[in-house]
């Protein structure tokens, strides 16, 4: 499923995927997963290629944190970046789709892990307001689809935006190749 643009159904469950023009420093090459939407009450999502290079146990080092002590920590976006979100991944085979539980306590989290769910911890979020990020959508800023299984491979996290992006064709394939700075040619 790739989509162009947003209408009025839910966007929930889909990949944004950064337009390589897009430059904010906040979203510029990342893949986030809109683990919430409606157009009413706007969009929640994750970012799921900017590690932080740490564990929650760097991040919590005064609490027993058992199997969630190894967990990577992301940067999940600008939002709250004063706060460390738990969040599970599960593949629903049937459903093929997958789907996100965020802002769960330790237990929770614990839980998720224990159910073999890839779970994850954020250091903030990215939130858009009603009709915002159908705007940006509108816009070409972003880019959607439909994620695949193995999008939440850790060792894909330093390809995966140009992994994704090169599936939109070859404009964005070649865009997606192009070194960052371009006076090294």
């Amino acid at each position: 499923m790739r989509e162009s643009r947003s209408s009025s159904i839910s966007l929930a469950g889909s990949l944004l995927i950064a337009h390589p023009n897009l430059r904010d420093s906040n979203f510029a090459k990342s893949v986030l997963f809109l683990s919430a939407h409606s157009v009413e009450d706007g969009a929640f999502g994750l970012t799921l290629n900017r590690p932080s290079g740490r564990t929650v146990a760097e991040f919590l080092p005064d609490r027993d944190l058992g199997r969630l002590a190894g967990v990577p920590v992301f940067l999940g976006g600008p939002v709250s970046t004063d706060q460390l979100i738990f969040a599970s991944f599960h593949w629903s085979a049937e459903a093929e789709r997958m789907e996100c539980r965020h802002h769960l306590v330790i237990d929770e989290a614990e839980q998720a892990a224990a159910e073999m769910a890839v779970v994850r911890a954020f250091v903030g979020y990215a939130g858009w307001s009603p009709g915002q990020i159908e705007a940006e959508i509108a816009s070409s800023s972003w880019l959607l689809q439909k994620p695949a299984r193995e999008m939440l491979d850790l060792e894909r996290c330093p390809r995966l935006w140009r992994e994704v992006t090169s599936t939109f064709g070859p404009w964005f394939q070649l865009v997606a190749e192009a070194p960052d700075d371009l006076s090294g040619n």
